[in-house]
């Protein structure tokens, strides 16, 4: 039987009456599940390549009875991490970029499990029911695997069970991932391209009958995010070395991220002098961040330098008028009655520097032949 499209199954609730309310009419209850009746979502961007133990598996490797090449071997867990009640496994291969970003989830699921075995849960995990009677993971995986490491497969604990899979899955799984703040900023940015994936065919099926798309204020709103943090996410999806580099550990800030990238950006259309840019364009930018961050020897580097030294510089603003030119190069500006206190300036500040050259050229301009007229 051929499963329906998420593009026929949008096409069908939006024909409905209330096809307005759809994403908030999703029904859920809170029950205590089996963790054993419980799966992964291979393809959020939470997941790690885990594999479930047995609790007797795991109390066998505890007291040694089991080695690792053996678990392997039984659960065929090459390249994957193996859980289970007070062990977690890393049997990816030994200092790959894999193996470390597993021990980093390893370590973190391994204090949550702590806390988890002590005290209770406050947001716990929410689930929906698959086709062959038990529930995938729709939102909380690390918080699953705190719970299989705190208790074991065969425990049970409480979870958020919608009645149905979500039709927005992806949508679901954004909005808790960009409302925390101790999710690493990949998982973000990944399931921010998810989501939009998800809003696109959700246009294309308004569109189809006649609807409008949502505008960018709808859509940040479908997300549960600001439209500033939307524009945030956007610019730092627009280029793939990017969402790699936080792939691979890097750990800069959103805010410094999108201010170098929009730095490159900037920097790349005046010299070629453009406007907009195209798919080579983008490339080539992308080129640029990927140097910058790996701290090769291009044209990145000077950007670099731009970026630390601008908050250092000393500017007047703009002069249009050939008289103020005129002024600053043949008077001294230290003798002009324009308020500015000479003696109290901080040369090496350029904060207030600057502040006194404005006022300097406030003045002459105010004084013009033009303006005396």
């Amino acid at each position: 039987m051929n499963e329906i499209s998420l593009e026929q199954e949008l096409g069908s609730v939006l024909n409905s009456k209330n096809s307005e309310d759809f994403l908030k009419a999703q029904l859920y209850k809170y029950k205590s599940i089996f963790l054993n009746r419980i799966f992964p979502d291979a393809s959020n961007p939470r997941f790690f390549p885990a594999i479930i133990m047995s609790n007797q598996h795991a109390f066998q490797v505890i007291s040694k009875q089991l080695t690792k090449q053996q678990l392997i071997k039984i659960y065929d867990a090459e390249d994957n991490v193996i859980i289970g009640k007070s062990c977690i496994v890393n049997c990816c291969k030994y200092g790959s970029n894999e193996w470390k970003k597993a021990n980093v989830s390893i370590n973190s699921i391994i204090e949550l499990g702590d806390n988890v075995a002590v005290s209770e849960i406050i947001q716990v995990p929410t689930i929906y029911p698959t086709e062959d009677g038990n529930y995938q993971i729709l939102t909380g995986h690390r918080r699953f695997f705190a719970m299989l490491y705190a208790n074991g497969v065969d425990s049970a604990a409480h979870f958020k069970v919608y009645n149905s899979k979500p039709l927005l899955q992806k949508t679901k799984q954004f909005q808790e991932n960009a409302s925390r703040e101790d999710l690493p900023q990949y998982g973000k940015l990944r399931a921010f391209q998810d989501a939009m994936l998800e809003i696109e065919t959700l246009n294309t099926s308004r569109k189809r009958i006649g609807k409008k798309a949502l505008t960018v204020k709808e859509i940040a709103s479908t997300l549960g995010i600001s439209m500033g943090a939307f524009d945030n996410y956007n610019v730092l999806t627009r280029y793939p070395f990017v969402i790699e580099a936080y792939e691979n550990g890097n750990s800069e800030s959103f805010v410094k991220m999108k201010k170098l990238i929009l730095k490159i950006e900037s920097e790349y259309k005046e010299k070629h002098q453009l406007t907009k840019l195209s798919i080579i364009d983008k490339k080539a930018i992308d080129n640029e961040i990927k140097k910058y961050l790996n701290n090769g020897e291009s044209e990145a580097s000077s950007i670099k330098m731009n970026i630390k030294s601008s908050k250092n510089q000393y500017k007047f603003e703009s002069i249009e008028s050939p008289y103020v030119i005129e002024q600053l190069l043949k008077i001294n500006v230290c003798e002009l009655e324009c308020g500015v206190d000479w003696s109290s300036v901080n040369w090496s500040e350029p904060e207030d520097v600057n502040k006194s050259l404005k006022q300097v050229l406030e003045f002459l301009i105010a004084n013009s032949p033009s303006q005396e007229n």
